[in-house]
């Protein structure tokens, strides 16, 4: 078995700078609040290496790891793999963004599997995701949104 999220967000912000806010890794701990420190190990045209380390956890536990992502921004899609992946048999997350007359829609679509001797199975790391996934994108959504009025940027089709 495997699992499966899908989550979204709509941004009042346009696309251009939730995009360049979201894919500038380096400065992931100022916009999602579970990682402590964003560690770029190489940058390979639109591939970008790096390591994230998290807040320590309820238990004291501090989890790192490396993962890769590659960007296409004319099909405005970013794929994204752990290559370090720990607990997980593999972990892959797709980012899409999509204008919309609000401002920007973006999407987190992830497709993992728990390795057998993992702490948890599939399904609560699946509730895990959908529940933390929720309260990243509103994170992200307000600290974006407060960057574009600070920076008069109008969201939406300007079409």
């Amino acid at each position: 078995m495997a699992g499966h999220t899908q989550n979204e967000i709509t941004i009042a912000a346009p696309l251009e700078l939730v995009w360049d806010m979201t894919n500038d890794v380096a400065n992931w701990p100022q916009l999602f609040s579970e990682y402590a420190s964003a560690e770029i190990l190489s940058v390979e045209g639109n591939k970008t290496t790096f390591r994230l380390t998290m807040h320590p956890d309820e238990n004291g536990t501090v989890w790192s790891w490396v993962s890769e992502r590659e960007t296409d921004r004319d099909a405005r899609t970013v794929k994204a793999r752990r290559v370090e992946t720990g607990p997980f048999a593999y972990m892959n997350i797709r980012w899409r963004y999509e204008k919309v007359r609000e401002g920007t829609r973006m999407e987190w679509t992830q497709d993992f599997e728990m390795k057998p001797e993992a702490p948890v199975d599939d399904d609560w790391m699946t509730d895990n995701i959908n529940r933390n996934s929720k309260v990243q994108l509103a994170l992200i959504r307000d600290r974006i949104e407060k960057a574009a009025a600070e920076q008069g940027a109008a969201p939406g089709l300007t079409d």
